[in-house]
């Protein structure tokens, strides 16, 4: 079908973002029988999922994506439209060149301190933990795991993510920091963990079968034309933006990513290095053909650089302090007028989702319309 054959109604459901939420959305509302329309500005599918081929490589555009979930059902779900592959997730921490195992576990201790045992450990930790009152993301931190681990392994890092010192972002950011006394350096617990084998696109390709799907199309350039090609909009994209800013612009980290095609076969030998040192700009390497260990020759690795978001580059991670969750929450009041418009999906809701709790939340939303 094609625009220029397009009356009103045309569609049930025009869908706003061809990311995981909308994707879910057009599968299952297709196959209630509902006629969807799916437009996204991007000229590819699956949002930051997306995964290209390149050289044999399923290279990760916008960054490591790494299915877990504990949830059987959101896995059976996921496993319909690809074959996954096990997948344990080990990451390397790199300190000024020294190597740390990521998450904290008595490997990483025994690089730190030469200790053995669960008992060493816990007392070196319970000896540098921070016991004062909480103010900020540096006390919690602290607090968490001692000065060694947040002066080498959180300090340089997070500063660089959030472009902003430790001591004046909110504890809130990290609520938690997985601390294990086994030798287990596997990254995720969850009882599900995998890589689709052939990447992520297939399963947005296979999701949007039954769907018209127009891409390099931005909704804001002819809102009302979409708006009139059917009764009901699925809006996916930065809240802000559909409200024209009236409360002011929400704040957001960006990243850009430098991509390099290398001779050699090998070059760190893992997925993902994080480089914490504050003097690096980058915070972390990625080699792609360990996700799902290719053996292709030669070998593609992509450098993470954080970024201000400006408004025309990708808005990765939302700001969620005081003024930005004030700010979205006016948004989110004007959303409860509109009748024919329904919001799901990170930037809509300015919070920073897994790719799991994304298809669990497009899943009740079809299922309660």
């Amino acid at each position: 079908m094609t625009a220029s054959s397009l009356t009103q109604q045309s569609f049930d459901y025009v869908i706003v973002g061809a990311g995981p939420f909308g994707c879910v959305c057009a599968h299952e509302l297709t196959k209630k029988g509902n006629k969807c329309l799916v437009i996204d500005k991007r000229d590819v599918v699956g949002g930051n999922c997306y995964t290209e081929n390149i050289n044999g490589i399923h290279v990760h555009r916008y960054g490591a994506h790494i299915f877990h979930t504990n949830d059987k059902y959101i896995w059976d779900y996921v496993n319909q439209f690809a074959e996954f592959k096990q997948y344990t997730h080990n990451v390397i921490a790199d300190y000024k060149g020294e190597r740390y195992t990521l998450p904290f576990n008595m490997w990483t201790f025994n690089q730190l301190w030469g200790v053995k045992t669960e008992e060493e450990a816990r007392q070196i930790l319970e000896g540098q933990t921070y016991k004062g009152e909480i103010k900020n993301l540096e006390d919690q931190a602290r607090s968490m795991v001692g000065d060694d681990i947040y002066e080498k392994l959180i300090k340089g890092y997070t500063v660089k993510q959030w472009d902003r010192p430790c001591n004046e972002l909110p504890a809130s950011i990290i609520k938690r920091i997985p601390i294990r006394f086994t030798w287990d350096s596997n990254y995720f617990d969850d009882k599900y963990t995998g890589i689709p084998i052939g990447g992520y696109t297939q399963i947005f390709e296979k999701m949007l079968e039954g769907s018209d799907v127009w891409l390099n199309k931005d909704y804001f350039e002819d809102k009302d034309y979409y708006d009139s090609l059917a009764d009901k909009v699925i809006y996916t994209g930065p809240i802000d933006r559909f409200f024209d800013y009236k409360f002011g612009k929400l704040d957001y980290r960006s990243l850009r990513w430098e991509t390099d095609t290398l001779e050699k076969d090998n070059f760190q030998g893992v997925p993902v290095v994080n480089y914490t040192d504050l003097k690096i700009s980058y915070t972390r390497i990625l080699e792609h053909k360990w996700f799902d260990h290719q053996n292709q020759k030669g070998t593609i690795i992509s450098y993470e650089h954080p970024a201000t978001y400006d408004g025309n580059n990708e808005p990765y991670y939302p700001i969620r302090d005081d003024k930005n969750t004030q700010t979205y929450n006016k948004y989110h009041e004007l959303t409860k007028g509109l009748k024919n418009v329904l919001f799901g999906g990170r930037l809509a809701t300015y919070v920073y989702y897994d790719m799991h709790q994304i298809i669990a939340q497009a899943l009740k939303l079809v299922n309660e319309l």
